[in-house]
């Protein structure tokens, strides 16, 4: 470190190193100045004496980062040469603020008192008794000072370092709020453009090859593809009005087995063999599931017209008493799909992410036989 730097890196503050200077310089000066008047006949002249207790003094300057240092030198320095007067004060009230330790605290102040008592300073004109009491009060003071100062300092300093870890977490939690935020906004968009529309481009390929040769079925199809833009533009608009006015804008309905079965004919109408087979007694279901559901068999059935063209599809939907199991399976496509839809590969890590949020179990991959399966099991609120 250069010499510049280290010297900087003694005060926290230039007003810290204002007050540390002009504390050295004004003790030196007094306690330089009694001395030289007080002093009659000691181990050294006045003047000697003098010089050393503004040595003492100037030794303040280093009493933030050395305090140990500097008690031990002005108490052997001192005691040696008789030198020092109230500079000893601020160095025990700096020795006891700045000093982790508080046993090495105690013993360096009472190492003090008792070099006050063994080596009385020149300007001493009371008895034994007298400078016992006196060392007493003399070393307390400042020390007591200073242990609070440090405690008071120490307290702060832990509550700034609460406060500003707070405020980060504060900020990774809004971020991560934001992310989620993200990632649901980025889900429902997903499973409204994506699926509607994809089901929808299907629906126009059939549309462009019967056109000719069926213009009823044309015209059915042409029906079936109005009927899904309208609730594609429909859900879209709730979406929208989530972003603008929170989770109040989702629409209130509970997603019911008729609206599975509008996504199964929907498929169907769109050339797509689908079978669906419900197991066990239907009720309504949460409106958290309800939608996790509605969701899986949508995006499965997207992903089939995508990859596998027409390839013969089964979905299952077993409603238990604790819990609602999906399973949508697909077999070996016969042809590879000609529509060309693009594939973003976020539907199944958003299917994933839906389930797992309300503590389901999701898994998907080849099927045994070939083919591809999605499967899922979502458990059910308690009453």
């Amino acid at each position: 470190m250069h010499p510049r730097d280290r010297w900087s890196a003694m005060w926290p503050t230039k007003r810290s190193r204002a007050l540390d200077v002009s504390l050295a310089l004004g003790l030196a000066a007094l306690d330089g100045a009694v001395l030289w008047f007080k002093t009659e006949d000691f181990w050294f002249h006045a003047p000697v004496v003098s010089a050393c207790s503004a040595v003492i003094g100037l030794g303040l300057v280093v009493r933030r980062r050395h305090p140990v240092g500097l008690t031990l030198f002005a108490l052997v320095f001192g005691s040696a040469t008789g030198g020092g007067a109230f500079a000893y004060l601020v160095i025990l009230y700096s020795l006891a603020a700045y000093t982790a330790s508080r046993r090495t605290v105690l013993g360096l102040a009472a190492a003090m008192y008792v070099s006050s008592l063994a080596f009385p300073s020149p300007t001493a004109e009371e008895g034994f008794a007298a400078q016992a009491v006196f060392g007493v009060a003399f070393v307390i003071a400042p020390v007591l000072l200073g242990l609070y100062m440090g405690a008071r300092k120490q307290l702060l300093g832990s509550l700034q370092e609460r406060a500003a870890r707070l405020e980060r977490e504060q900020h990774l939690l809004a971020e991560r709020a934001r992310a989620e935020e993200r990632t649901r906004i980025a889900r429902e968009m997903h499973d409204v453009v994506a699926n509607r529309v994809s089901v929808m481009v299907v629906h126009a390929g059939a549309l462009k090859a019967i056109a000719a040769r069926d213009p009823a079925r044309a015209a059915e199809t042409a029906g079936v593809i109005g009927d899904m833009g309208r609730q594609a533009l429909d859900e879209l608009r709730h979406v929208i009005g989530v972003l603008r006015q929170g989770e109040e804008a989702l629409p209130q309905e509970a997603v019911t087995l008729a609206h599975i079965r509008e996504l199964v004919d929907q498929s169907s109408a769109a050339g797509l063999r689908v079978d669906l087979t419900v197991r066990g007694d239907e009720r309504p279901m949460a409106k958290a599931v309800g939608r996790a559901v509605y969701r899986l068999v949508q995006e499965a059935l997207t992903n089939v017209h995508k990859h596998a063209g027409a390839a013969d599809t089964c979905v299952v939907l077993g409603l238990l008493r604790d819990a609602v199991e999906v399973e949508i399976t697909n077999g070996v496509p016969h042809a590879a799909p000609d529509h060309g839809l693009p594939s973003g590969g976020n539907g199944l890590v958003g299917l994933r992410e839906r389930v797992t949020a309300l503590g389901g179990t999701f898994a998907a991959g080849p099927a045994p036989v070939g083919g591809y399966t999605v499967r899922a099991r979502i458990p059910l609120p308690a009453s």
